[in-house]
Parts: C-alpha cells; sequence; structure tokens
C-alpha cells in the first residue's frame, strides 16, 4: 500500500484530519481483505469490523423479516465507505443489519479498535462516523418510503433504472431474485410485473438478462 498521505484520504476523507501520530498508528492498523461474492461479512450479532473503504466490487446492506424476506437498503460501490460495519463505535445509533459482497469485493478496513482509539482523542474522526452514517440513514429512510408508498411496477422501474445506470448498459445482468431483494418483494412477484412490463413493451425478458426497450416508458412509471 503506498505511503502517501493523499492515499489515504482518497480512502478515508478524516485522514487529513488527523495528526502524525494518528495516521502513523491508523496506518499501521490497516489491512486490506477480499471477498468472494455472496460472502456475509457482517451481522449485527457477529461482532464489529471496522470501517471499510471499498476498494473494487461493491458491498449489500440488507436487512430480513421474520417472514425471511430479505430487503436491500443500500449498495457501497466503489470508492465508498462502509461505515454500519462500524456500528459499535456509535452508541446512539442502532442499526441491526447485515453486509455481503455482490461480486468479488476488495476493502481497505480500519479495525473498531484502532478507530475508537483515534476517535476518543480527535472530535473530527467522531464527527465524520455520525455524519457518514446518518446520510446512509436517509438512504434507508428512502427505501422504506418506496416500499410503503410505491406500487410495485413503479418500484421496480425505479429499480431497473439504477442497475441501467450502474451497468452503463440497456441490456441487464441480473436476476428476478436479485430485483426482489433488491425492492423488497419476492421473486413471483418481480417476475409477474416483469411479465407485465414485456408485454407492455417496455423490456425484454431473457436467462438472467433484462434488456431496457422503453426507458421514457419506465421512467413515467417510476
Amino acid at each position: 500500500m503506498a505511503e502517501k498521505k493523499s492515499d489515504f484520504a482518497s480512502l478515508f476523507s478524516f485522514w487529513n484530519d488527523l495528526t502524525r501520530a494518528q495516521a502513523d498508528f491508523l496506518k499501521n492498523s490497516l489491512r486490506n481483505q477480499v471477498f468472494p461474492a455472496g460472502k456475509l461479512i457482517h451481522r449485527s450479532d457477529g461482532g464489529c469490523r471496522g470501517i471499510m473503504s471499498v476498494i473494487s466490487g461493491a458491498l449489500r446492506v440488507y436487512c430480513v423479516s421474520e417472514e425471511g424476506r430479505e430487503v436491500t437498503l443500500y449498495r457501497v460501490d466503489s470508492g465508498e465507505i462502509c461505515i454500519l460495519s462500524a456500528s459499535c463505535l456509535m452508541d446512539s445509533l442502532v442499526f441491526d443489519v447485515l453486509i455481503e459482497s455482490l461480486e468479488e469485493t476488495e476493502v481497505c478496513l480500519i479495525p473498531s479498535t484502532a478507530l475508537h482509539k483515534v476517535e476518543v482523542e480527535n472530535p473530527l474522526v467522531e464527527l465524520y462516523i455520525y455524519k457518514n452514517a446518518t446520510e446512509k440513514f436517509s438512504e434507508v429512510l428512502w427505501t422504506v418510503q418506496q416500499i410503503l408508498f410505491m406500487k410495485i411496477d413503479q418500484r421496480l422501474a425505479l429499480a431497473l433504472h439504477e442497475e441501467m445506470n450502474r451497468q452503463k448498459n440497456n441490456i441487464l445482468s441480473i436476476t428476478h431474485e436479485d430485483l426482489a431483494k433488491q425492492i423488497g418483494s419476492v421473486r413471483e412477484v418481480v417476475s409477474k410485473t416483469l411479465k407485465y412490463l414485456e408485454e407492455e413493451g417496455l423490456v425484454r425478458l431473457g436467462r438472467s438478462k433484462i434488456e431496457i426497450l422503453d426507458k421514457e416508458g419506465l421512467l413515467h412509471l417510476s
């Protein structure tokens, strides 16, 4: 890993607010980890990893209902920070979530024990942690709002738009099951709704692929 301060600041934006001693201490604590696709890397009752900066790949932060239905709260993509894996550092914010790697994912991790030592010395680091957590909480509220107030076809259309922007292609490599997890539904309902969108000429369905035929039509739905 590079030794330049600016390199660490690109991973953790609070780095430039550290003293030299704090920066050296965290630098010696940092470690890179690679997770295979589909790996469950955090659960609220399984300990506290620390803050992870995603170098490549993507993470999914989600929760599971009592019936076993998964609801994706948000993604953490390359260049972003996963803060809820350090939820033990936030006494007034409690998140009962799970985190998994969507694909092979490399992260740079600051362990919670090391981060806590610096956090109590440097209020700017504590401010960063809570600011990032509240921003993610806004994304969680947006997800809940969609589930409560949007119809299934609207939520699905919005998810397809997000995937199209993320994959930068109108032919999406995604399964019905993955879409169901993303919008907080079940695969059967998603498949039925996709079939309806296909009949309306908005999409074309294939094996683990969905082609967007009418972007403007989907925009009108969402």
